[in-house]
């Protein structure tokens, strides 16, 4: 949600600020701006709409040059889409340019206050009280006066800061939203994700929550409330610019799909060590917890659903799911022997660290499962596991949810195996069959070659159902969301069995609904649930294991998947759901990869 970036270097630094904020346009945006400061004076240009608009301006604008900078790609929070609502904001007397992440809270009371003092307010935004208060309590000493009004702020905010009196610094402070500095030669940079400035270095530093930072060409400089000087390690991004780049795909989506055979490979294989899965990062006694919590928003949580089953299933604990946004208003029954795993993409989203912060007041060890290494989900969880997934651009996640399934289906089989509730033959199998996932997953793509042609067929339904038992149920809430996100149709799923319970007066002549066939303990009563809603007009499209005959009998057309143990077979049963919403969506010429209203982090309630 939203993104920013910052540079000071000894070239031009519109290019650079631009080519930034294109690579972070996947974070959901409606308006974005550019301010560079060139001796001690600092230019502006912001605009509605694409990042595009903002280059055709800014690239016009020949007062606009500097090696020092900031930009900003915005999504409405406070103040509708405007120009003058975009970012960046500057103080009335041109001293001050900020771009700000997040929320601040008490933004009402502070706004209030200034207009009291004589001060003027042009934008509705939250953010415009910050630069206010910037240049209101500025004394001369930016870095005391920077710490002072961030005391006074409530809520979450990732800020980058110019100041006229220094010209070639630029200044970031993080509380509760992404911010990450990227260390070059001759050139340094911050940003919200790491995409922006990937293409010009891979070193980076964690800047952690209350601190601060000067940034020139030649160092960073660290520094907290209290001014003092803190050291930080640099580490190094392992992944190349390429896997941030569509490398040849139309979109980033497609080519995420397509990634996830490797994806899958990265996540499973260096944590199976002699037949048996191996949790380096888990340092816990499993005989400890009479209950597993787990935690997530979006696709995160029907990962979850997932693993609540397996888990469930080979552990036999109690294991319940519940929404992140929900859990923190609940009074949840949470205490020392409840394990909490928390599950999020961006390791950033707001809800889900609310929800952490929530569970480690009532005493819960929180074990974290997440893709971006040194995020605040990261650090606040007692334990991390790190998927491995690589960058995700698009912001429907594809690749992000597959991981995650398969780090739950690892965990099920490691704590089973730590509960003693499985013997050490069937640990063996078990983690054969997850280790066999990233081949059964690079089949189901070679076997779904048809599902552009069924898309043509169907982009047109207007609304669309999801069915499926057990398992497959979890996994068409996640396939009905992919449609959604990205082809704007209404669609839902269903626990096949609650048909019956009235979703079934919603079937009706040449109505869709995709029926997800997989788990084949319950083959049976799912083509039952078809035969119900084919009697009452409804076209079936089902998704079944290779070699399943009966299905072809029953449904209209049909999606196969090759067989798997019948507890892991959500990974790769996802993947043509995630193919059939790409070209549904690409049919309604929808913009796949940034959906109208999403943002890939979600890091405000």
């Amino acid at each position: 949600m939203c993104g920013i970036i910052g540079f000071s270097g000894k070239t031009d630094a519109k290019s650079i600020i631009l080519d930034g904020l294109k690579r972070l346009e996947y974070r959901g945006y409606d308006s974005a701006g550019i301010a560079l400061q060139k001796d001690n004076t600092i230019n502006m240009v912001k605009t509605t709409g694409k990042v595009d608009n903002l280059v055709k301006i800014a690239e016009s604008n020949k007062n606009l040059v500097g090696n020092c900078g900031i930009g900003h790609t915005r999504w409405a929070t406070h103040g509708v889409p405007s120009d003058v609502n975009a970012h960046p904001h500057m103080s009335s007397d041109g001293k001050f340019a900020i771009v700000h992440n997040g929320i601040i809270e008490n933004h009402a009371e502070i706004k209030k206050s200034l207009i009291d003092k004589g001060i003027k307010f042009l934008s509705e935004t939250d953010t415009e009280v910050i630069v206010q208060l910037l240049d209101y309590y500025y004394d001369g000493d930016i870095k005391k006066t920077l710490a002072k009004i961030s005391s006074m702020l409530e809520g979450s905010y990732a800020l980058g800061v110019l100041c006229a009196d220094f010209p070639g610094s630029i200044f970031a402070a993080k509380v509760s939203s992404p911010l990450i500095i990227g260390v070059g030669a001759g050139e340094n940079y911050f940003a919200s994700d790491i995409t922006a400035f990937i293409s010009h270095t891979k070193n980076v530093i964690d800047l952690d929550d209350g601190e601060f930072a000067e940034i020139t060409a030649d160092r960073v400089s660290v520094f907290d409330h209290n001014l003092r000087d803190i050291k930080k390690e640099e580490r190094k991004i392992t992944w190349d610019v390429a896997a941030a780049e569509k490398s040849g795909y139309e979109h980033f989506m497609l080519k995420e799909i397509m990634e996830q055979p490797g994806a899958l490979k990265a996540t499973i294989e260096p944590r199976i060590k002699d037949g048996r899965v191996s949790f380096d990062e888990l340092n816990i006694d499993m005989k400890k917890y009479d209950r597993i919590l787990i935690t997530a928003c979006g696709s995160a949580y029907y990962a979850g659903c997932v693993g609540r089953d397996v888990i469930e299933k080979l552990c036999r604990l109690h294991v319940h799911t519940e929404v992140a946004s929900e859990l923190r208003y609940r009074d949840p029954m949470i205490d020392e022997k409840t394990l909490v795993m928390v599950i999020s993409q961006s390791g950033e989203t707001a809800d889900t660290i609310a929800a952490i912060k929530e569970a480690k007041n009532k005493n819960a060890d929180v074990v974290a499962i997440v893709n971006v290494v040194g995020s605040t989900i990261a650090k606040l969880a007692d334990y991390t596991i790190y998927t491995w997934a690589g960058p995700e651009i698009a912001v429907a996640t594809t690749k992000g949810y597959t991981t995650q399934v398969a780090v739950l289906y690892m965990f099920a089989v490691w704590a089973a195996g730590k509960l003693g509730r499985i013997d050490d033959k069937k640990l063996k199998e078990l983690t054969n069959d997850i280790k066999i996932l990233p081949e059964r997953a690079q089949r189901t793509l070679d076997l779904n070659t048809r599902v552009k042609k069924l898309a043509d067929k169907y982009y047109s339904k207007q609304s669309i159902f999801f069915i499926g038992r057990y398992l497959d149920y979890a996994v068409c809430l996640e396939g009905s969301l992919k449609l959604k996100e990205i082809s704007y149709i209404h669609s839902e799923a269903y626990a096949a069995g609650e048909l019956k319970h009235g979703t079934i007066a919603l079937i009706e002549d040449g109505r869709l609904v995709v029926s997800v066939c997989c788990y084949e303990p319950l083959l049976d009563k799912i083509i039952s649930n078809i035969q119900q809603v084919k009697a009452r007009g409804a076209q079936v499209l089902a998704l079944a294991i290779e070699g399943n005959k009966k299905i072809f009998a029953e449904a209209d057309d049909v999606l196969l998947v090759p067989k798997a143990n019948e507890l892991f077979m959500a990974a790769v049963e996802i993947i043509p759901l995630q193919l059939f919403a790409y070209y549904v969506a690409k049919n309604n010429h929808c913009d796949i990869d940034k959906p109208k209203n999403l943002a890939k982090s979600v890091t405000v309630e």
